[in-house]
């Protein structure tokens, strides 16, 4: 494995199996994995124009959501007047991250932890870690979230992958549940029906068998999210004219610091875990 700096202006580095299988990262712009090449073709969608504006959010590669995902329904904190209103998705993707190579050099650690940036929004102190291992067509992700306060934690988990496609007619999709939820009406509705608007734009919430599946009949590849209970949601999302979707791994739905609905709360002084992976199939 090879660890370097990729693009000096940007400070995006390479993490590298080999010429035809790496992914490269920006540890200052959230953690965010900015790219990844499995066999030597490119997997996720990148808008490298819009990235290159610091005040715009990313559009592309990996962002991470943490400590909630999506937005709260409320106008003030649900900490006290003492404190921000978290943004979408939390602060995690906004944040510089820290990283290192594991011991035996086989993946890659990064590393979030509480600041006085994340205490204006959240006061706890944390540990972040996500333990990233590549394999010829395959992403691995460790996540453990460590509560360091004296007080149990609330916690939301998610990965925001874009993946690119070739055109949305291109697309099917399995193993997902009969029933989904429209987030942007707010609806129970049938999946099957709600993916034939894809190329509309969706927004759909999932509760998976851990499992979630498309296929690209023009680029011959099958993409397969494994995300296991507690991190069994599932998002798609798609915003075209984009020639992308995401398959989203969230622990929690929008809103769960405040319904409480699969909201997760870590002990004092404990940790959780809870792993992912991305897989990539040919078809040819």
């Amino acid at each position: 494995m090879k660890l370097e700096l990729s693009n000096k202006e940007q400070r995006i580095f390479v993490f590298q199996l080999d010429k035809n299988n790496y992914i490269k990262f920006c540890p200052e712009r959230g953690g965010v994995i900015t790219n990844w090449v499995s066999d030597g073709n490119e997997i996720l969608y990148f808008d490298e124009k819009r990235f290159m504006d610091k005040t715009k959010s990313i559009r592309g590669g990996i962002p991470i959501l943490f400590p909630i995902c999506g937005n709260l329904n409320t106008s003030s904190s649900i900490f006290g007047t003492n404190y921000l209103q978290l943004p979408q998705h939390g602060f995690a993707r906004n944040l510089q991250w820290q990283f290192s190579l594991n011991e035996n050099e086989k993946s890659l650690c990064l590393f979030l932890n509480e600041s006085e940036k994340t205490k204006k929004y959240y006061p706890f102190d944390f540990e972040l870690k996500i333990e990233i291992t590549l394999k010829i067509n395959c992403l691995e992700f460790e996540i453990t979230i460590f509560n360091k306060t004296d007080i149990y934690m609330p916690i939301n988990f998610g990965l925001h992958p874009y993946f690119i496609v070739s055109d949305f007619k291109n697309l099917e999709f399995f193993d997902n549940p009969l029933n989904c939820q429209n987030q942007e009406k707010n609806i129970i509705s049938n999946t099957l029906d709600e993916l034939k608007n894809i190329n509309l734009g969706v927004d759909l919430l999932m509760y998976t068998a851990g499992k979630t599946v498309f296929r690209d009949k023009f680029l011959k590849r099958q993409v397969t999210l494994n995300h296991p209970y507690p991190f069994d949601l599932g998002v798609i999302w798609s915003d075209p004219p984009r020639r992308m979707i995401c398959l989203e791994p969230w622990t929690s739905p929008r809103n769960s610091f405040v319904d409480g609905v699969r909201n997760i709360m870590i002990s004092s002084n404990d940790n959780l875990r809870f792993d992912a992976s991305i897989q990539i199939k040919s078809l040819k």
